[in-house]
């Protein structure tokens, strides 16, 4: 082993003691080395530098890579929703495809030579398996025996006639079922929007419907700020933010998750007092109607959000396949909330379109809006003559 020369050794003692470092060390032993092999005074000068400076020197002789290009950040394209007028009618088609009970199967019964007691039995039968209820089953029953036998009615458009005005008379044409979507003013000339309450179970497609229904209000010309009072659900107020922003209406949200709903709703309905906003839809969490405290969270909302302008709208949306349960659920939002309309959603597929019929009976509160699809424009105002025309095929 090559011993260290005693004049390196007494260099690197003093370096260390003068604070020089290792770093100091080692620039210390490269400039020996290069006067040692005659590298001449220029390359003495570059190393003549102080340790933090020798330190960074590497770092700083490094050549920067690639420049990335900057991100750039889009506005969200902001769509036209269809116009709603014949929306039910374009639909209608999904409907008639639903295999509701209350279309070609009673229709072929009714068609038949001679009705037996069986024959009675199978369309009642039907129409409480579509949840039209005891009540308007037995009613729909008697009215057609009684015209079938007096009139003699077989031709299957006579039929089809006759049935058809038996299920319009059940739905009550007379209901009225606009959307109160006007704003107004107060006493002291302040601008108060329409407020619509949305409320409703989980899993009945409310946020979406919400994101809908104010797609048909842009539709109609109608300017919309969106709440999002559903704060349990985590994802609910993004999903609501973000069908605002396809048709380019601001959502009011809280900046975090289980903050007081009533506060966002206070927030969502004041905004659109000072922005003279026509409407505001506030979009509430899924409560189930055996929760006591999540039921007085929704009256909550309602009285705080009163101190603005007063719901115009609270909207009850139900699920066209939940049959008895969804009429159970609507009496406790009616207490509550005081439904004044019902928006049944999921009539695609295999709905049973009789809960329309026995929602309003129990209630007097009319379905005035239906989903027939997964569209974002598949919301329409809901026509009792093409609702029935519909279902019959």
């Amino acid at each position: 082993m090559n011993e260290l020369p005693w004049i390196e050794i007494i260099s690197a003692v003093v370096v260390l003691a003068g604070g020089g470092g290792v770093a100091g060390l080692l620039v210390a032993r490269r400039r020996r080395r290069t006067q040692d092999q005659g590298g001449g005074q220029a390359t003495v000068e570059r190393e003549r530098t102080t340790w933090p400076e020798a330190e960074a020197a590497p770092e700083a002789a490094v050549e920067p890579g690639p420049v990335a290009e900057p991100v750039e950040t889009r506005a969200p394209t902001v769509e036209t929703p269809a116009p709603t007028a014949g929306r039910l009618v374009r639909l209608r088609d999904r409907l008639a495809r639903s295999g509701s009970p209350l279309g070609a199967r009673l229709l072929s019964v009714l068609s038949r030579d001679s009705l037996t007691e069986d024959d009675w039995d199978e369309i009642e039968e039907e129409l409480l398996l579509a949840d039209v209820g005891a009540g308007p089953t037995t009613e729909l029953l008697e009215a057609l025996r009684t015209k079938v036998r007096v009139l003699g009615v077989r031709e299957p458009a006579a039929v089809r006639e006759l049935l058809r005005s038996e299920l319009v008379a059940l739905l009550d044409p007379a209901l009225d079922r606009t959307l109160r979507t006007e704003p107004t003013t107060a006493e002291d000339g302040t601008h108060l929007p329409a407020v619509t309450l949305v409320v409703g179970v989980n899993g009945t497609g409310k946020t979406t419907t919400v994101g809908k229904l104010a797609r048909v209000l842009v539709a109609d010309g109608r300017s919309v700020v969106l709440g999002a009072a559903d704060t349990f659900r985590a994802a609910a107020a993004d999903q609501l933010t973000t069908w605002g922003n396809r048709v380019g209406v601001p959502t009011v949200r809280s900046d975090r998750e289980g903050a007081d709903p009533a506060s966002v709703a206070f927030e969502a309905v004041a905004r659109g007092r000072d922005e003279k906003i026509d409407v505001v839809l506030v979009d509430t969490a899924g409560r189930l109607q055996n929760k006591a405290g999540l039921m007085d969270e929704l009256g909550k909302i309602v009285r705080v959000s009163s101190k603005v302008a007063a719901p115009s709208e609270v909207l009850l949306v139900l699920d066209a396949t939940t049959g008895q349960n969804g009429l159970s659920q609507a009496r406790v939002f009616a207490e509550v909330a005081g439904v004044t309309g019902i928006v049944l959603t999921k009539l695609d597929g295999t709905a049973k379109g009789g809960i329309v019929v026995q929602v309003q009976r129990e209630l007097g509160v009319p379905v005035k809006l239906i989903g027939l699809g997964e569209g974002p424009d598949d919301l329409a105002p809901f026509d009792v003559d093409e609702f029935v025309d519909g279902i019959l095929g």
